[in-house]
């Protein structure tokens, strides 16, 4: 039975980059106690839809918001533990906001468990921090102009001496890189499926990376990240004060 924390509550839960282990010990423990789970289609790994004894599973994908919202905000009222899982974390492009307004339109609280996002699993992946002392003291995430957003700002930021990582972007690599404002000789990687089992990184520079993935034939679910930060230990770092 759900506890009365359940009642008229929707529990947004990261469920990490793809790995199964790497979500939370909260994330789990909602995913064993859930009546309903409503999941992101394949984005999140089958394996933990499946591990969930909910009665109830749902795969959102091509569902639309108000159906999805009068969906959860239903169950809710009727007292069950739902939960809406995520991929990596909700609150990185995770389009929770419109969500989140719907159900508190409809008198539904929610309540959100953070999740490892992807690009913590692609600096793992390069084996490697975004912030090494002397080479990089600033991370921007940000994503491509596309279908969905008509204007993005890739030349202005990537003015800065930071580490770029690009979300949704893998069908539009080479229109990043030529976008960017920093040297084309500027170290860059592809991650796809960052901690899933078919996990492959491609290392380049901007000026050949886009190629690099292209003939790799990735074309989604992968992130590009620039900065001499790649290079992790190669990139020059400074030690930090840290370990003196």
């Amino acid at each position: 039975m759900p506890g009365n924390e359940d009642r008229n509550v929707i529990w947004f839960v990261g469920a990490g980059p793809g790995d199964p282990g790497l979500i939370t010990v909260k994330g789990r423990a909602l995913l064993d106690r859930a009546d309903v789970l409503l999941y992101a289609g394949s984005l999140v790994n089958p394996a933990l839809v499946t591990s969930s004894p909910a009665p109830e599973k749902v795969d959102s994908w091509g569902m639309h918001l108000d159906d999805l919202v009068n969906l959860m905000a239903a169950h809710a009222n009727q007292g069950k533990t739902v939960v809406r899982l995520h991929s990596g974390d909700p609150a990185l492009f995770g389009s929770i906001v419109e969500q989140i307004d719907g159900l508190k339109k409809r008198n539904i609280s929610v309540r959100i468990v953070p999740g490892v996002s992807s690009v913590f699993a692609a600096a793992a992946a390069l084996v490697t921090e975004f912030t090494p002392r002397g080479v990089s003291e600033t991370l921007i995430i940000t994503r491509p102009a596309g279908k969905t957003l008509e204007k993005d700002y890739i030349a202005e930021l990537s003015q800065y001496p930071a580490t770029m990582a690009f979300f949704l972007g893998s069908e539009h690599f080479a229109d990043i890189t030529q976008k960017l404002a920093c040297p084309k000789d500027t170290p860059a990687a592809v991650i796809y499926h960052a901690s899933w089992p078919d996990e492959l990184v491609i290392t380049g520079t901007v000026a050949d990376i886009a190629g690099k993935a292209e003939a790799a034939g990735i074309t989604r679910s992968a992130l590009l990240i620039v900065g001499q930060a790649v290079r992790g230990i190669d990139s020059g770092y400074q030690h930090s004060h840290l370990y003196s």
